[in-house]
């Protein structure tokens, strides 16, 4: 009798992380790209959908946020029955849903007067992705809800801005390597642990043309880490935030350190770029299963 003869269950117990962010029809970003990049890692993805769009290669056609107790609830009926070993969140895409969310996390009251399953909140590692900023420069959420973020990042592990991320978060003009690690710094003030300002927008303005440099700097550190990578020219981007921020929500899950699973994956997240896929009529998404590998 072969192994695939063997009718014996053996099932396997992958860590488990959680994606709260809003769905891509497209399949590129959001929801469908984190449990993507988590399934790559070995790690197994729930979510929790705070929006669905209707989208391709070709852009964003309509965006329709959830209601906020439906966010609720599914966050409840995760985290009642999964050993969740860290969150990553994405678009969030209303003011009440960015509330809703870091009261769940953080074990507060909630708008809708229900009661968190777990008094405390969610005790281990959170990545923050504050999707603010769509490619193509237009802000995405109004100044109320951007407002919001401030109290999602004091509860975030990690927030994980790109460059013009961090400059609606900060108020100030995020162009080079220095701004960059003035804007950590700045997130650091916040409250959160750690802030990764990506580099992949500084475009000619980095060391040099043909790299990307990304700032990390931890509450706990005296200097920023600087993680250079090539510069891929391409521009199948779609997914490159999603794909980065639940890389590293799902080596977190896996118990890595903060710093060492931040600069594999930023290191990795080229390879990623480099293969994208090419799908659709529009630039294509970045390829997660290019990461971990």
């Amino acid at each position: 009798m072969t192994d695939s003869d063997d009718a014996t269950a053996d099932p396997v117990r992958p860590p488990v992380a959680l994606t709260i962010a809003g769905s891509d029809s497209g399949g590129g970003a959001g929801i469908q790209a984190d449990l993507k990049t988590m399934t790559a890692h070995g790690v197994f993805g729930t979510s929790v959908v705070t929006a669905t769009t209707a989208q391709n290669t070709r852009g964003v056609v309509d965006v329709s946020p959830l209601p906020t107790d439906h966010v609720e609830r599914q966050y409840d009926a995760v985290v009642e029955d999964f050993d969740v070993g860290a969150v990553k969140t994405g678009m969030l895409a209303t003011a009440d849903t960015i509330e809703v969310v870091t009261d769940r996390l953080r074990g507060t009251g909630m708008a809708s007067g229900t009661e968190p399953s777990g008094a405390s909140g969610f005790d281990g590692p959170v990545v923050v992705d504050p999707v603010l900023v769509a490619e193509t420069g237009d802000r995405l959420l109004p100044p109320a809800a951007e407002d919001a973020y401030a109290d999602l990042i004091a509860a975030a592990t990690l927030v994980t801005p790109n460059a013009d991320e961090a400059s609606v978060l900060t108020g100030r003009e995020v162009d080079d390597v220095d701004s960059a690690v003035a804007a950590a710094r700045d997130l650091l003030e916040t409250g959160a642990d750690a802030a990764l300002v990506t580099g992949g927008h500084l475009d000619g303005r980095s060391p040099s043309d043909d790299s990307v440099v990304d700032v990390f700097l931890a509450a706990d550190d005296a200097a920023p880490t600087h993680v250079v990578s090539p510069r891929i020219d391409t521009a199948a981007t779609h997914g490159s935030g999603c794909a980065l921020s639940s890389a590293i929500a799902a080596r977190l899950a896996r118990g890595e350190p903060l710093e060492a699973a931040v600069e594999a994956v930023a290191r990795e997240l080229s390879d990623a770029i480099r293969g994208a896929y090419d799908v659709g009529d529009g630039p294509g998404a970045v390829n997660p299963t290019r990461l971990d590998r």
